[in-house]
């Protein structure tokens, strides 16, 4: 894999980071590198990825991105909430 791609942090564990790494909106690979060659981010920060034969060559923070997909997980979140409490008043 070449290019530059959307990536989303999944997990840290031990010093390793788990990115997932997006192309058309579908995970297509998970990476995983040292927590210290990604920028400060949090799990489920979305990142602006470039790699070069699958490897990571530079990640950038996108908080905006970030902001973005929480707002529609809370939403939809919220819109199942709903569905689920109007049936339970039936």
């Amino acid at each position: 894999m070449d290019g530059s791609y959307t990536g989303t942090l999944d997990r840290v564990v031990d010093g390793v980071a788990v990115v997932l790494v997006e192309d058309d909106g579908e995970v297509c690979q998970q990476l995983t590198v040292p927590v210290e060659d990604l920028p400060d981010v949090q799990s489920g920060g979305q990142l602006s990825l470039t790699l070069s034969d699958g490897e990571l060559v530079s990640a950038r923070h996108d908080p905006e991105a970030t902001r973005e997909r929480t707002q529609s997980a809370r939403e939809r979140l919220d819109r199942l909430s709903r569905r689920l409490s109007e049936r339970e008043n039936e």
